[in-house]
């Protein structure tokens, strides 16, 4: 059997158990262990321990349960609730007022909890009752929610930015500092949808109701002031070469656990909660990063990937006709899978086709999480999605819905770091190279 009809068999067994609901780490490990059985002569003991041990023993990886920890103890703060307040001023003369406020809180909130899920909860916890209440539409509300909670991942520090330059052998700093432009770009963009909404309905935006004077604002904005200059710290650390991104993520720690003080929201319930929390997510995603690895050296033993990519270039496609396929493909499985499975499972295949098409691989990294972003708001699987029809009540096809034209952004998006790959290169190489001169 020749290796793409290995690989043929081994995907077709792989969907076979996750439509049987076994658990995605299993089911990739019991596939690697097959395919070794079957189509090599390695044994598949000694490359299940090797692979379990190696993807778990990595120093780099350290920092991925230290920036969930962050997360997890500032999400059970009073953080949104100062969030809104905070921004709430600033934003009442643009065309959507408080509206906006859900997209700036979660892109501040983001960078702090580097989990979709969870910076949609946070913010939306506090500003849909508030946005409700003063009678703005709930179809906007909840789609501009949906989507911009995504932008959790896409701003540093991200769990998903981690998983990805671990899987794809690059810098977790160029990936993180490679997200800030266009996690700007997508902030715009949704704000802007906003204001468009808004000019053309404007029968659906409340007037505000409060004038406030410039010190008044400074005044109620210093409830952000900790959480903004953590983030700012823990990146500038990386970036200036002071600290690893473990060593920056422990920092990070440190901090959260000094703004959770200051701000009256840690006890021992809430600090032995977040530890918790943190344990769970990170054993998830290490189980599954594990079963990936061991899955990686089966495809190595069968030359999967590399008949897959030869085969990629006989087709002689081009370069965006393939970032077109990849875009459609990953949109595709994320209304099955999360986003740490999907880079997981696609990435020792479609690395080395990118690579050769002669694509970056830290900007290959922010494509990869734009998609990812969309895959949060994919039916049937979209977890912004679940959060926000647990919290309202609605059906989750009200909530896509309502997020659709929030999904045309994140396309547009990608569209333009596709045209001009130099919103997410230019950062880090302009950063890192300053800094390590």
């Amino acid at each position: 059997m020749s290796p793409l009809e290995s690989g043929v068999f081994l995907f077709a067994f792989l969907l076979v158990l996750l439509a049987g609901g076994v658990w995605i780490a299993i089911a990739l490990g019991t596939v690697a262990w097959a395919g070794l059985a079957l189509f090599t002569s390695t044994p598949p003991d000694v490359n299940l321990f090797q692979s379990f041990w190696g993807s778990s023993a990595s120093w780099t990886l350290a920092a991925l349960p230290l920036f969930i920890w962050m997360g997890e103890i500032l999400y059970r703060t009073k953080l949104s609730e100062e969030m809104f307040e905070g921004l709430a001023p600033w934003v009442d003369w643009l065309p959507g007022r408080l509206m906006h406020v859900n997209v700036l809180g979660c892109a501040i909130f983001g960078t702090v909890s580097g989990s979709s899920a969870a910076t949609c909860a946070t913010i939306a916890k506090v500003a849909l009752p508030e946005l409700k209440k003063r009678g703005y539409d709930e179809k906007t509300a909840l789609g501009s929610l949906a989507a911009a909670g995504t932008l959790g991942i896409l701003l540093p520090p991200s769990i998903i930015m981690v998983v990805y330059a671990v899987a794809a052998e690059v810098s977790i700093l160029k990936v993180f500092i490679a997200g800030f432009i266009p996690g700007l770009v997508l902030t715009l963009l949704f704000s802007g949808y906003i204001v468009g909404w808004a000019l053309l309905n404007p029968a659906k935006t409340p007037r505000g109701q409060v004038k406030y004077s410039f010190s008044e604002k400074i005044h109620k904005t210093r409830l952000l002031v900790p959480c903004l200059v953590l983030i700012a710290f823990v990146v500038w650390v990386m970036v200036m070469g002071w600290a690893t991104a473990t060593e920056a993520a422990a920092y990070g720690v440190l901090g959260a656990l000094g703004i959770a003080w200051w701000s009256g929201g840690l006890d021992r319930h809430s600090f032995w909660a977040s530890l918790m929390g943190a344990t769970r997510l990170s054993c998830m995603i290490m189980f599954i990063l594990a079963g990936a690895a061991f899955l990686s050296s089966c495809m190595a033993f069968t030359g999967i990937p590399r008949a897959l990519a030869e085969w990629v270039a006989s087709l002689a496609p081009h370069r965006y006709t393939l970032i077109a396929i990849l875009a459609g493909i990953y949109i595709l499985m994320g209304t099955a899978l999360d986003g740490v499975s999907m880079i997981v499972l696609t990435t020792s295949i479609v690395i080395p086709m990118v690579e050769k098409a002669g694509f970056d691989l830290v900007w290959f990294g922010i494509f990869i999480v734009l998609l990812v972003e969309i895959a949060e708001l994919t039916p049937p699987l979209g977890f912004n999605i679940f959060v926000l029809q647990t919290m309202t009540g609605r059906d989750s096809n009200y909530v896509a819905l309502a997020s659709l034209p929030f999904f045309f952004m994140m396309v547009l998006c990608i569209a333009l770091i596709t045209l001009f790959p130099q919103l997410a290169t230019w950062l880090p190489d302009a950063l890192i190279g300053v800094s390590r001169k």
